[in-house]
């Protein structure tokens, strides 16, 4: 195979910047809503909890169609932007971002909602018995201790956004340099005649950057809890 092309190139580029912008934007979200639903019990939690992980069973294009009756130049929330701030999210890269944010979510609630759940509460009320307040003791005991968990979680939302296509074509569509990510590159090529080396090479990219993030994920998420646990 030779080597990569400059626009094999631009869309590794742009799937990690879509990926990452991905993870930043949601995870302190996450982050409320695995807390929220681990500690707290209140009418309509089962709801939200299904609500949460409905992108894992719904038909990815299913959610980028949603997102666009929703966030599409004539959708109540996406005119409202445009009109007002000018913010444009439709078939724009902020728009990829999005679409793989709503695709990877569950992914870092299940995973933060975990780590919450061995999370020692003895812990937490000998902190607060020392006199500390919520927030004190949510920063300095029970957020050091869900760290692996939130490392893990985001380390595999956005290994999950990478390989994120229907979400993303649906709703961002096909633009190069915009919003053609290496899962629609690889769509791309495989649609064209003498696109097979090119779609071999994305492959394979796609996968290394898989295998090699989700090998990450552990092993960070492994030292430190080895380092939480000293």
């Amino acid at each position: 195979m030779t080597r990569m092309s400059d626009a094999e190139i631009e869309a590794l580029a742009l799937s990690l910047q879509v990926a990452l912008r991905s993870v930043l934007c949601s995870l302190p979200l996450a982050i409320a809503v695995a807390w929220l639903l681990t500690r707290r019990r209140f009418s309509g939690r089962a709801l939200l909890d299904a609500f949460v992980h409905l992108p894992m069973v719904l038909p990815p294009v299913m959610i980028g169609y949603v997102l666009l009756l929703l966030f599409g130049v004539r959708g109540p929330i996406g005119h409202w932007l445009n009109v007002h701030l000018g913010i444009r999210l439709a078939f724009t890269t902020a728009g990829a971002a999005l679409a793989t944010a709503v695709m990877a979510f569950p992914l870092m609630v299940r995973s933060i909602r975990l780590a919450l759940e061995n999370v020692d509460r003895g812990l937490e009320d000998a902190a607060r018995n020392l006199g500390a307040g919520a927030v004190d003791r949510f920063v300095s005991v029970t957020l050091p201790l869900m760290a692996p968990g939130i490392l893990a979680g985001a380390v595999t939302a956005f290994v999950a956004s990478l390989g994120e296509f229907g979400a993303v074509i649906t709703f961002a569509g096909n633009v190069p340099g915009e919003t053609r990510t290496l899962p629609i590159a690889l769509y791309s090529a495989l649609q064209t005649p003498d696109g097979g080396n090119e779609a071999a090479r994305i492959a394979l990219l796609s996968f290394t950057l898989g295998l090699a993030g989700l090998f990450a994920s552990e092993l960070l998420a492994r030292r430190l809890r080895r380092r939480v646990g000293r």
